[in-house]
């Protein structure tokens, strides 16, 4: 392997080791009630952002809550020897897609029905590192 190439799979190696990331799915709320609430969070400090997730009474913060505090395990058990706040963890990235709809069916007047759609959503959380030392 040349050097240009060693180089390059070490700078790699190293970019994956500072990212963490987590993911949610099929979560059961809708993903424009998800996609507010996220936007709160998103490229705010690790610390900041679990105190806006705590204190939102929105109720799609508390899956986000646990989804941070997972992607947070993660990167731990990825550096071993650093810690959070020497890293300046941030919320590099959060993605909230739509998931699988659950259809249903509501009687209406005159024979009628009426359609409806339960709506469900998936999210990833990347977390990023300011300090890309060690």
């Amino acid at each position: 392997m040349g050097v240009r190439k060693k180089n390059m799979a070490d700078q790699i190696k190293a970019d994956k080791k500072q990212r963490a990331f987590a993911k949610l799915t099929n979560c059961p709320t809708s993903p424009r009630k998800m996609r507010l609430v996220a936007d709160q969070v998103r490229g705010i400090e690790v610390e900041k952002a679990l105190y806006i997730l705590k204190f939102s009474p929105k109720d799609a913060s508390k899956n986000l809550e646990k989804l941070l505090l997972s992607a947070i395990a993660n990167w731990q058990a990825k550096n071993e020897n650093s810690s959070i706040e020497e890293a300046g963890l941030f919320v590099k990235s959060i993605c909230v897609d739509s998931a699988g709809m659950l259809k249903r069916l509501r009687p209406a007047p005159q024979g009628r029905a009426h359609r409806i759609r339960k709506r469900s959503n998936h999210v990833t959380l990347e977390l990023g590192s300011k300090n890309l030392s060690k």
